[in-house]
């Protein structure tokens, strides 16, 4: 306070200038959100050309995991395939383009709820068979069940930090 008087500064926290420099805190937060932001999205893009690379297998899943709801996989065998592959691709794309980052978080969150739920209740409410899931084509094995779901519950942590940490974009005030 005395260094303030000497210079006829009044000490208020309105005279202190702040710094160019971001905070340490702030700007490994930029950098945790962006690799979870471009590790989403690799993992999305990469999960569905791995499908493409095997679509008639993954088709053959599909068309099981239909069969086991009753539901009938002649007919949407195929549309249920390519609606999984479009929205992992849409959802890579949402998470790389700056203005919808938080929506690909979003949708991100919703799809790796929705499979982890399906896996579970696939294992346990209907009993199925173990079924290799096509979760990354051919290239890691994995059977649906607890493993496939911890694993993509395990995925909601990036996208809650790209969420959360991601800069809203400010609202343009008009007159």
């Amino acid at each position: 306070m005395e260094a303030d008087a000497e210079i006829g500064r009044a000490g208020d926290a309105g005279n202190f200038a702040v710094s160019p420099r971001p905070r340490a805190s702030a700007s490994i937060l930029k950098w945790l959100v962006h690799i979870c932001r471009f590790g989403l999205a690799a993992l999305f893009l990469f999960t569905a050309a791995a499908k493409l690379a095997i679509l008639k297998k993954f088709a053959v899943n599909v068309a099981e995991l239909l069969s086991a709801l009753n539901i009938s996989y002649e007919r949407w065998q195929w549309p249920a395939t390519i609606a999984v592959i479009t929205f992992e691709i849409i959802t890579a794309i949402l998470l790389i383009v700056p203005r919808t980052v938080r929506a690909g978080a979003v949708l991100s969150a919703i799809m790796l709820i929705g499979f982890s739920a399906f896996a579970l209740y696939y294992v346990y409410a209907l009993h199925g068979e173990p079924l290799e899931c096509g979760c990354f084509g051919g290239i890691i094995a994995s059977q649906l069940g607890v493993k496939t779901a911890l694993r993509n519950l395990a995925l909601l942590i990036p996208a809650v930090i790209v969420f959360f940490g991601s800069v809203r974009s400010p609202t343009v005030r008009q007159g």
